[in-house]
Protein backbone atom coordinates (compact mmCIF):
# COMPACT_ATOMS: atom_id res chain seq x y z
CA UNK A 1 0.00 0.00 0.00
CA UNK A 2 2.04 3.18 -1.23
CA UNK A 3 -1.03 5.69 -0.76
CA UNK A 4 -0.61 7.68 2.97
CA UNK A 5 -3.22 6.56 5.32
CA UNK A 6 -4.31 10.37 5.44
CA UNK A 7 -4.41 11.52 2.56
CA UNK A 8 -7.61 8.78 1.83
CA UNK A 9 -9.09 9.95 5.07
CA UNK A 10 -9.15 13.51 4.21
CA UNK A 11 -10.59 12.74 0.48
CA UNK A 12 -13.09 10.93 2.16
CA UNK A 13 -13.89 13.48 4.46
CA UNK A 14 -14.60 15.80 2.27
CA UNK A 15 -16.21 13.24 -0.41
CA UNK A 16 -18.90 12.58 2.77
CA UNK A 17 -19.68 16.41 3.45
CA UNK A 18 -20.30 16.79 -0.12
CA UNK A 19 -23.10 13.74 0.28
CA UNK A 20 -24.42 15.37 3.49
CA UNK A 21 -24.68 18.93 3.25
CA UNK A 22 -28.53 19.02 1.54
CA UNK A 23 -29.99 16.89 3.89
CA UNK A 24 -33.42 17.07 4.91
CA UNK A 25 -34.36 17.30 8.75
CA UNK A 26 -35.71 13.81 8.82
CA UNK A 27 -33.17 12.48 6.44
CA UNK A 28 -30.40 13.63 9.48
CA UNK A 29 -32.61 11.70 12.18
CA UNK A 30 -32.40 8.27 9.69
CA UNK A 31 -31.04 5.49 11.90
CA UNK A 32 -27.61 4.42 10.41
CA UNK A 33 -25.74 1.39 10.65
CA UNK A 34 -24.48 1.97 14.06
CA UNK A 35 -27.17 0.91 16.12
CA UNK A 36 -29.19 2.90 17.90
CA UNK A 37 -27.37 6.32 16.28
CA UNK A 38 -28.56 8.07 13.86
CA UNK A 39 -27.30 9.75 10.72
CA UNK A 40 -26.69 13.01 12.38
CA UNK A 41 -25.58 10.97 15.55
CA UNK A 42 -22.34 9.11 13.30
CA UNK A 43 -21.08 12.02 11.77
CA UNK A 44 -20.89 14.01 15.35
CA UNK A 45 -18.96 10.57 16.37
CA UNK A 46 -16.60 11.18 13.40
CA UNK A 47 -16.09 14.93 14.35
CA UNK A 48 -15.18 14.43 17.98
CA UNK A 49 -13.19 11.63 16.78
CA UNK A 50 -11.18 13.83 14.43
CA UNK A 51 -10.39 16.39 16.89
CA UNK A 52 -9.17 14.42 19.83
CA UNK A 53 -5.65 13.85 21.18
CA UNK A 54 -4.29 10.54 22.58
CA UNK A 55 -4.30 12.74 26.07
CA UNK A 56 -7.72 14.12 25.66
CA UNK A 57 -8.67 10.63 25.02
CA UNK A 58 -7.52 9.06 28.38
CA UNK A 59 -8.81 12.42 30.04
CA UNK A 60 -12.16 11.85 28.67
CA UNK A 61 -12.05 8.24 29.31
CA UNK A 62 -11.45 9.09 33.17
CA UNK A 63 -14.33 11.30 33.35
CA UNK A 64 -16.65 8.78 32.06
CA UNK A 65 -15.61 5.81 34.12
CA UNK A 66 -13.71 4.24 31.77
CA UNK A 67 -16.42 3.96 30.01
CA UNK A 68 -15.97 3.91 25.65
CA UNK A 69 -19.94 4.13 24.98
CA UNK A 70 -20.23 6.65 27.89
CA UNK A 71 -17.63 8.78 26.97
CA UNK A 72 -18.77 8.45 23.04
CA UNK A 73 -22.17 9.29 24.15
CA UNK A 74 -21.13 12.41 26.15
CA UNK A 75 -18.68 13.59 22.59
CA UNK A 76 -22.09 12.80 20.63
CA UNK A 77 -24.52 14.83 23.15
CA UNK A 78 -22.47 17.90 23.03
CA UNK A 79 -22.06 17.74 19.16
CA UNK A 80 -25.73 17.77 18.65
CA UNK A 81 -26.91 19.43 21.48
CA UNK A 82 -27.08 23.09 19.06
CA UNK A 83 -28.67 23.16 15.25
CA UNK A 84 -27.56 20.53 12.29
CA UNK A 85 -25.52 23.06 10.75
CA UNK A 86 -23.42 23.04 13.73
CA UNK A 87 -22.49 19.12 13.63
CA UNK A 88 -21.95 19.51 10.19
CA UNK A 89 -19.82 22.88 10.48
CA UNK A 90 -18.02 20.67 13.48
CA UNK A 91 -17.19 17.95 10.92
CA UNK A 92 -16.19 20.30 8.68
CA UNK A 93 -13.55 21.92 10.68
CA UNK A 94 -12.25 18.94 10.93
CA UNK A 95 -11.95 18.13 7.15
CA UNK A 96 -7.80 17.96 7.36
CA UNK A 97 -7.08 16.98 10.71
CA UNK A 98 -4.63 14.03 11.44
CA UNK A 99 -5.70 14.45 15.32
CA UNK A 100 -7.04 10.78 16.46
CA UNK A 101 -7.10 8.61 20.12
CA UNK A 102 -4.73 6.06 20.51
CA UNK A 103 -4.37 3.56 17.59
CA UNK A 104 -2.67 2.77 14.33
CA UNK A 105 -3.91 5.54 11.22
CA UNK A 106 -5.30 2.39 9.47
CA UNK A 107 -7.75 2.54 12.42
CA UNK A 108 -8.93 6.21 11.20
CA UNK A 109 -9.08 5.46 7.81
CA UNK A 110 -11.38 2.64 8.66
CA UNK A 111 -13.51 4.69 10.94
CA UNK A 112 -14.15 7.37 8.08
CA UNK A 113 -14.77 4.67 5.64
CA UNK A 114 -17.31 2.54 7.50
CA UNK A 115 -19.05 5.44 8.98
CA UNK A 116 -19.07 7.11 5.84
CA UNK A 117 -20.97 4.23 4.77
CA UNK A 118 -23.17 3.67 7.94
CA UNK A 119 -24.60 7.35 6.80
CA UNK A 120 -24.44 6.89 3.04
CA UNK A 121 -26.37 3.34 3.22
CA UNK A 122 -29.57 4.28 5.08
CA UNK A 123 -29.90 7.16 3.05
CA UNK A 124 -29.46 5.59 -0.35
CA UNK A 125 -26.39 7.30 -1.61
CA UNK A 126 -23.48 5.52 -3.57
CA UNK A 127 -19.93 6.25 -3.21
CA UNK A 128 -17.15 4.45 -5.13
CA UNK A 129 -14.51 4.18 -2.35
CA UNK A 130 -11.00 4.13 -3.49
CA UNK A 131 -9.87 0.16 -3.84
CA UNK A 132 -6.98 0.53 -1.53
CA UNK A 133 -9.12 2.14 1.26
CA UNK A 134 -11.12 -1.01 1.39
CA UNK A 135 -7.98 -2.93 0.94
CA UNK A 136 -6.81 -1.54 4.24
CA UNK A 137 -9.34 -1.08 6.54
CA UNK A 138 -10.58 -4.76 5.36
CA UNK A 139 -6.94 -5.82 6.64
CA UNK A 140 -6.91 -3.79 9.69
CA UNK A 141 -10.37 -4.80 10.75
CA UNK A 142 -9.56 -8.56 10.38
CA UNK A 143 -6.46 -8.62 12.40
CA UNK A 144 -8.28 -6.80 15.25
CA UNK A 145 -10.27 -7.44 18.18
CA UNK A 146 -10.58 -4.07 19.53
CA UNK A 147 -13.99 -2.80 19.51
CA UNK A 148 -15.01 -4.08 16.55
CA UNK A 149 -14.15 -7.64 16.98
CA UNK A 150 -13.27 -8.57 13.36
CA UNK A 151 -10.51 -11.23 14.05
CA UNK A 152 -13.00 -13.14 16.08
CA UNK A 153 -16.12 -12.48 13.19
CA UNK A 154 -13.89 -13.67 10.01
CA UNK A 155 -12.05 -16.37 12.15
CA UNK A 156 -11.46 -19.55 9.85
CA UNK A 157 -12.97 -18.14 7.16
CA UNK A 158 -11.85 -17.32 3.90
CA UNK A 159 -12.83 -13.75 2.46
CA UNK A 160 -12.62 -13.39 -1.36
CA UNK A 161 -13.51 -9.84 -3.23
CA UNK A 162 -15.31 -10.28 -6.47
CA UNK A 163 -14.85 -7.42 -7.55
CA UNK A 164 -11.33 -6.23 -6.74
CA UNK A 165 -7.93 -8.87 -6.41
CA UNK A 166 -8.03 -9.09 -2.58
CA UNK A 167 -8.40 -12.44 -0.27
CA UNK A 168 -7.61 -12.98 2.96
CA UNK A 169 -7.75 -16.22 5.43
CA UNK A 170 -8.37 -19.62 4.97
CA UNK A 171 -11.49 -22.03 5.36
CA UNK A 172 -14.86 -21.77 3.95
CA UNK A 173 -14.88 -19.32 1.40
CA UNK A 174 -16.99 -16.41 2.08
CA UNK A 175 -17.05 -13.89 -1.56
CA UNK A 176 -18.72 -10.99 -2.74
CA UNK A 177 -17.97 -7.10 -3.74
CA UNK A 178 -15.21 -5.67 -1.27
CA UNK A 179 -17.45 -2.70 0.39
CA UNK A 180 -19.60 -5.76 1.66
CA UNK A 181 -16.98 -7.66 2.97
CA UNK A 182 -15.76 -4.79 5.02
CA UNK A 183 -19.09 -3.84 6.43
CA UNK A 184 -19.35 -7.87 7.41
CA UNK A 185 -16.17 -8.03 8.92
CA UNK A 186 -16.79 -4.96 11.20
CA UNK A 187 -19.83 -6.36 11.99
CA UNK A 188 -22.45 -4.62 9.93
CA UNK A 189 -25.37 -7.82 8.66
CA UNK A 190 -26.56 -5.15 5.91
CA UNK A 191 -23.14 -6.29 4.40
CA UNK A 192 -24.41 -9.95 4.55
CA UNK A 193 -27.30 -9.63 1.14
CA UNK A 194 -24.59 -9.54 -1.40
CA UNK A 195 -22.06 -12.01 0.08
CA UNK A 196 -21.92 -15.75 -0.57
CA UNK A 197 -20.19 -18.93 -0.34
CA UNK A 198 -20.08 -22.11 2.04
CA UNK A 199 -18.95 -19.86 4.38
CA UNK A 200 -21.98 -16.82 4.71
CA UNK A 201 -23.81 -18.88 7.45
CA UNK A 202 -20.89 -18.74 9.66
CA UNK A 203 -20.31 -15.45 9.18
CA UNK A 204 -24.11 -14.16 9.45
CA UNK A 205 -24.07 -16.38 13.02
CA UNK A 206 -21.57 -14.17 14.27
CA UNK A 207 -23.29 -10.93 13.51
Amino acid sequence: MSTDPWALIHAERRALLADVQQLTPEQWRTPSLCTGRSVRDTLAHMAATARMTPPGFFLKMIRAGFSFEAMTGREIAELTEGTIQQTVDAFAAQLDSTSHPPGPDDSWLGETVVHGEDIRRPLGIRHAYPPEALARCADFYRKSNLLIGGKRRVAGLRLRASDTDWSAGEGPEVSGPMLELLLAITGRPAGLAQLSGEGLPMLGGRM
